[in-house]
């Protein structure tokens, strides 16, 4: 780790999407590398995964589709670093960009939002959940096979408005970016990770760079959260060995424990109606991203041979 008094001042530009929760997290990074002395002005853009609406990520190109412009400010120098849900980053990088920084997760968890119901189990048989998540429906359905699950697109406050006209019964979103948006009221109930095991990444913000910008890496260093890298880096890798996308109904999440260590989980489940949902986990101590990528293809290997398939 590079101290703060070591990185020198640099004039940076953020290249960030223009919903309401990436322009949080954008003016978050803003606010800390200013504070450490850098200018630092955002570059806001629309996504092809913002402007496609009426079709779920899966059948689209994945979430990726919600990087490909920043990573292309990014090669053509109009910025120097995106700011990203980690959760929504692919888990190859293409060739000449790095993930620079990790900064400390914010909640992991998924939330249950409703106006009329306080948990998943007080919904009537036949209700209407909404999310465009593969994970979720298949978590969803292991808890409450009932329910009817219906896709679900938009930016957050896109996806309450429909809530509230009543399209849904509830919905299911991040904790983390109703957290971030102060809309910490709309959480009825938070899934535990036994309930539904969150998304690889979910909740943690990565700051992509292009390679070798070693004053990029040095000015965010500060930012960086070492556990939570550790513990991403092994979520990803579980992603990654599976052929992982969100055309994948996969999660994958790791928790420090009291010895040190960093337990892993993983769940794989397919979307026809009463399919097994696969589960695997393994531990390990962990201190370098290797290590962590250790820990994820291990844990993946367990995943497949318990009978998960990949996608090809």
């Amino acid at each position: 780790m590079t101290s703060d008094a070591a990185a020198k001042p640099l004039s940076l530009t953020i290249a960030t999407r223009e919903s309401q929760l990436a322009l949080w997290q954008a003016e978050h990074v803003q606010a800390l590398l200013a504070a450490r002395g850098h200018g630092v002005q955002l570059l806001g853009m629309t996504t092809r995964g913002d402007q496609i609406l009426d079709r779920s990520l899966s059948k689209v190109g994945g979430k990726g589709l919600f990087v490909k412009e920043l990573e292309v400010a990014l090669e053509e120098g109009r910025a120097d670093i995106a700011v990203h849900s980690l959760k929504d980053v692919p888990m190859e990088l293409p060739e000449g960009f790095a993930l620079g920084c990790v900064m400390e997760r914010e909640d992991p968890r998924d939330a249950f939002v409703s106006p009329r119901w306080a948990s998943l189990e007080d919904v009537p048989q036949g209700g209407v959940i909404g999310t465009s998540s593969l994970r979720r429906q298949v978590l969803l359905a292991a808890l409450r096979p009932d329910l009817r699950i219906e896709p679900l697109r938009g930016n957050v406050n896109t996806r309450l408005r429909k809530l509230d006209e009543g399209q849904y019964d509830a919905i299911v979103l991040a904790a983390a970016g109703l957290k971030r948006l102060g809309l910490h009221e709309r959480i009825r109930a938070i899934f535990t990770p036994e309930q539904m095991l969150p998304a690889a990444g979910q909740g943690a913000l990565g700051i992509e760079v292009r390679a070798g910008r070693a004053d990029l890496i040095e000015a965010l260093a500060p930012l960086a959260h070492q556990r939570t890298w550790l513990t991403v880096t092994a979520e990803r890798a579980v992603s990654r060995a599976m052929g992982g996308s969100c055309s994948m109904p996969l999660a994958a999440h790791g928790q420090w424990q009291a010895d040190g260590t960093l337990h892993l989980r993983a769940a794989w489940g397919e979307l026809q109606a009463g399919a097994p949902l696969v589960n695997a986990e393994g531990s390990a101590q962990v201190a370098t991203l290797a290590e962590a990528d250790a820990l994820g293809l291990a844990v993946a290997q367990r995943l497949q041979s318990a009978g998960a398939r990949g996608a090809h």
